[in-house]
């Protein structure tokens, strides 16, 4: 386990307490002094959630006055609506970790984020979530080599939370079907809350974008135990890479269960890598 330097801990803000702020504010709380982070505050949209769960004195009741917790990190783990209404605030005064970088796909909101980040000298990290080799594809576009990328995104019915009622007939008889397959800047918006490893992947290949990179989520009743996430990359020259990552997950969960401690270790990255945006 990395020790906590000399130098003062991380203060860490936490927006949003549902399973995955659960997560990181226990393990803050528990392992920060040996990892050098300290929990400044909680903000969840029902505060009432927090009694009992946080000590009081880390509650934060109203979002807009968050600048006065001085914070070195915000992390949002609630909702897009969130990083669309404080994003650029967050940036004007903390590094920040954005857990809906789904939201990116509105490309207006993308470039005032990445213009606050670069004013302010501060960092907009991405985490990679249950993507798997982020860090390959993102150096595939920055030599010029991406020339493709495709996701597939496969889950048990009840694992999805879309903006329709396009699974509102489901029964567990079914098995397989394809809900939608388009650019990841449509399917964003469709699902905010379970493409946010196709986001992270648009991010990584920021030569294609959100518009440039293919997306596709499955509906399938045979997956009771995990989800699975595939990776197809095209390069110059007959040059392939083909990935498949199945993620434990229960009925119902929106996310995998290997997906919290990668966001963990995002969340050990964040220690500020200038004015840009950064996947992690």
């Amino acid at each position: 386990m990395t020790t906590a330097s000399s130098t003062s801990p991380l203060r860490i803000g936490v927006v949003g307490y549902g399973h995955l702020g659960q997560f990181l504010v226990e393990r803050i709380l528990s392992e920060g002094p040996e990892v050098g982070l300290e929990l400044a505050f909680v903000w969840n949209r029902n505060a009432d959630k927090l009694k009992g769960e946080v000590p009081p004195q880390l509650i934060l009741q109203d979002l807009s006055s968050f600048a006065q917790r001085g914070c070195d990190v915000i992390v949002e783990v609630c909702h897009p609506h969130i990083v669309q209404e404080f994003g650029e605030r967050f940036l004007s005064k903390s590094h920040f970790l954005v857990g809906s970088p789904s939201a990116l796909s509105e490309p207006k909101l993308n470039q005032q984020l990445r213009r606050a980040a670069q004013q302010g000298g501060r960092t907009l990290y991405v985490p990679s979530g249950a993507l798997w080799g982020g860090q390959d594809i993102q150096r595939l576009s920055d030599s010029g080599a991406l020339k493709a990328l495709f996701i597939r995104m496969s889950k048990h019915p009840s694992c999805f939370r879309l903006t329709n009622d396009v699974l509102s007939d489901w029964s567990e008889a079914e098995g397989r079907r394809v809900l939608f397959r388009g650019s990841v800047a449509e399917l964003c918006p469709l699902a905010p809350n379970n493409v946010n490893t196709m986001a992270a992947a648009a991010v990584a290949a920021g030569a294609l974008g959100f518009a440039g990179v293919q997306g596709e989520i499955v509906s399938d009743t045979e997956l009771s135990d995990y989800h699975v996430v595939e990776v197809e990359v095209t390069g110059p020259d007959g040059f392939t890479v083909h990935t498949v990552r199945r993620n434990p997950a229960k009925l119902g969960a929106v996310t995998g269960a290997a997906t919290y401690k990668s966001f963990w270790n995002s969340l050990l990255v964040c220690k500020g890598h200038g004015g840009r945006v950064y996947l992690c």
